[in-house]
């Protein structure tokens, strides 16, 4: 009997030597606020794919969609003070602490695809001292995620002119287009994107302000019947890793997280005008209108965002000077 259990007892242990050998050396737990299904919750399943197969098995990514762990607001806390590896946030999320940030969303500053390929190129004038920033905070930026440019979403009616949101509540992702809608007439509503379809549906908010895809991911269509085209800001997600973490990595996951990252980064941005086009049928396909500005109705909006370029040049510091430095060579 006692030659039994200790069969019994040997061949425990090596099962569980055995399980533990198969075992992840290392989990990276990613939190999202949007879907799965959307643009980025697809990127971050090619990050995953590769970081999984490169490492064989040795890192598992677990990805966390539809702000289940935390809401967009929340993640530069929670990945800055390690309470989770990695996360997904708008790089509006770090206004607060870097208000230089904002320059995306300064309106019509990168108004064109060519403009924002050359501003988020990893290195750039503009992308390379924001990720510097960044990892002042506690966080490292692994990659961004393109998701378009903003639009603005209505019923009843299309927003052409300023006028059309005077006094109306605006739902805004970053305090910059806040003051945007405030110089306009408006009223913002920051909002994060998880909670834009109830807003709507209830009418706490008259008008929105996002990116078309993400109408496609939420169905926007079903609580909102007009697309307004007014591309008056760059929309950047950025991937970011908890500092502390990363230093304690060894070398070797490194560089197959760090090249699985540079490949989800030029996927999303390649992808993107083929998603926005998309997004577009599909809010056409069910139901909504779609609208472009005409040149004088943009001059408008231009003129009445004259005010927000002059606070960003007060508020953002130097980093602010110099980011808006770059932005103009980039243009020349």
């Amino acid at each position: 009997m006692k030659n039994l259990i200790f069969a019994l007892t040997i061949g425990a242990v090596v099962a569980l030597n055995s399980t533990l050998a198969m075992a992840a050396e290392t989990t990276l737990r990613i939190t999202l606020q949007l879907p799965l299904k959307s643009h980025l919750g697809q990127n971050l399943l090619l990050f995953k794919q590769e970081v999984e197969k490169n490492s064989n098995g040795d890192i598992e990514v677990q990805i966390y969609d539809s702000a289940q762990l935390y809401k967009d607001k929340q993640v530069p806390q929670a990945v800055g003070s390690g309470a989770i590896e990695m996360g997904v946030a708008s790089l509006t999320r770090f206004v607060g602490e870097i208000p230089a940030v904002d320059i995306f969303y300064q309106p019509f500053m990168f108004n064109s695809e060519e403009l924002v390929r050359k501003a988020t190129a990893k290195g750039s004038t503009i992308r390379g001292p924001i990720d510097d920033a960044i990892m002042k905070t506690g966080s490292r930026v692994l990659w961004w995620q393109a998701y378009g440019g903003a639009i603005m979403l209505s019923k009843g009616g299309a927003v052409g002119t300023p006028e059309a949101i005077k006094d109306k509540k605006v739902r805004v992702f970053g305090k910059t287009l806040g003051k945007f809608v405030e110089a306009a007439g408006g009223k913002p509503t920051l909002m994060s994107g998880s909670k834009q379809y109830l807003a709507y549906k209830l009418g706490t908010v008259d008008v929105g302000m996002t990116g078309v895809s993400g109408v496609k991911s939420r169905k926007l269509w079903d609580v909102m019947d007009t697309i307004t085209i007014t591309n008056h800001a760059d929309i950047e997600f950025i991937v970011i890793i908890n500092e502390k973490f990363w230093q304690g990595l060894p070398d070797a996951q490194k560089v197959i997280i760090t090249a699985a990252a540079e490949k989800a980064d030029l996927a999303v941005r390649d992808a993107v005008s083929k998603i926005e086009a998309d997004a577009f049928a599909a809010a056409k396909e069910n139901g909504m209108k779609v609208y472009t500005p005409t040149e004088a109705e943009l001059a408008e909006w231009r003129k009445t965002a004259t005010p927000v370029l002059e606070q960003y040049k007060a508020d953002a510091g130097e980093l602010g000077a110099q980011l808006l430095k770059a932005a103009a060579e980039l243009r020349n």
